[in-house]
């Protein structure tokens, strides 16, 4: 199945009726923790393991429930125990894909949790990480949110090697899951260092990657500019400051880099998309480009807003990608924002929608490629 491209100047859409129905889901057994509290993690609530308004009820013996409200759609979610390190598993405690439901009416879904991760003898994972990839600081000071982070960089092949090169710098969220599959939530990394490498004798360009770890369960919080009722105060303001503030100067005066927004990406997926859109309505004379994968825009409605009144003095590019599989909410916001982009007549813009992309690194993974070939070679 192909991915449907639509590139500026050539657009269509249908848009969808939708309407809320009421899912119920049971979990008919969840193995040896019966006295823990157990949570349902999903594209509905930003996957997010340990919110609060998506906790299992007891619903008798072994057995938990909960209902939920939503719209028409495709939904993919999981069990968890509070964290990733305590997600459903096989009974032998290997990865399992992603639960899926779809959603056109009332419904009921009985499930039975086989095996936890924390539960399961520890496989170690390999290390996928290249030469090239490294950790900058696993404790790197964010004086806007007074906490610390691990941060990784990929320097391309030629850096040791080229004294006097200077390269582009793109920004990236959730670095956990960018270069190893060691750290990697879900066990699946985007390959970003292996695409690169792969790329380079291709392309005959390079980039450095600054990949910033989540906050764990501030992750919602810090790729939220906005606060929600739900998830409590937005950081994202507070969280740009930091890369724009602390730690690009940090990156400009250690790195040979080229320090303007022509040659300043960033990107990220679902919140981690929203954060990024937002960046380049918060700081266009920083960041010239940005890769917007599954962008969370439901959490956040008011980013339509900000984007509509914003008024952008040069040329910027926008890569916009999602799955069809994904939400329906998805591809209809994400065509939304780039319509409203696009009405500005003063960007370089693609919109990627895959018929059989999920809501996960697998297929953002599989899209990198393409975005990387197209943003570089913008240069």
């Amino acid at each position: 199945m192909r991915k449907i491209i639509f590139v500026v100047g050539l657009v269509f859409f249908s848009f969808y009726s939708h309407a809320q129905y009421i899912v119920r889901i049971i979990v008919n057994n969840i193995g040896a923790k019966a006295n823990e509290e157990v949570y349902i993690a999903g594209n509905f609530n930003g996957w997010n393991p340990q919110d609060k308004n998506s906790k299992l009820n007891p619903f008798g013996g072994n057995r938990r429930i909960i209902v939920l409200d939503i719209d028409t759609g495709f939904y993919e979610f999981k069990f968890t125990r509070g964290s990733w390190d305590k997600v459903e598993t096989t009974v032998t405690g290997d990865d399992i894909e992603n639960r899926t439901v779809t959603v056109h009416g009332d419904t009921t879904i009985e499930c039975t949790i086989a095996g936890w991760k924390d539960d399961a003898p520890q496989k170690p994972k390999p290390n996928t990480a290249t030469a090239n990839v490294y950790i900058m600081d696993y404790a790197f000071y964010m004086p806007q949110l007074n906490r610390y982070r691990k941060i990784w960089i990929y320097l391309p092949p030629s850096y040791k090697t080229s004294k006097n090169k200077i390269y582009p710098v793109l920004y990236m969220q959730d670095a956990q899951n960018l270069f190893n599959e060691r750290t990697a939530a879900f066990g699946i990394e985007w390959g970003v260092d292996e695409c690169l490498d792969t790329l380079e004798p291709k392309l005959h360009k390079e980039c450095i990657v600054v990949g910033i770890d989540n906050g764990g369960e501030k992750r919602m919080n810090e790729y939220n500019p906005y606060d929600d009722a739900k998830y409590g105060k937005g950081e994202g303001k507070q969280y740009l400051d930091f890369i724009v503030q602390t730690l690009k100067p940090h990156i400009d005066s250690n790195y040979r880099v080229m320090k303007d927004a022509a040659h300043t990406f960033i990107a990220g997926s679902s919140m981690g998309g929203l954060i990024s859109m937002y960046a380049m309505i918060q700081y266009p004379d920083v960041f010239g480009g940005a890769g917007i994968f599954s962008p969370s825009f439901w959490i956040a409605p008011k980013i339509f807003t900000d984007a509509a009144n914003i008024i952008w003095q040069k040329k910027l590019y926008f890569y916009f990608y999602a799955g069809e599989k994904e939400s329906l909410s998805m591809v209809r916001d994400m065509k939304k924002m780039f319509d409203i982009v696009h009405s500005k007549n003063c960007c370089d813009m693609q919109f990627i929608t895959f018929p059989l992309g999920q809501h996960n690194e697998k297929y953002w993974r599989q899209e990198f490629p393409d975005f990387y070939s197209w943003i570089i070679q913008k240069q």
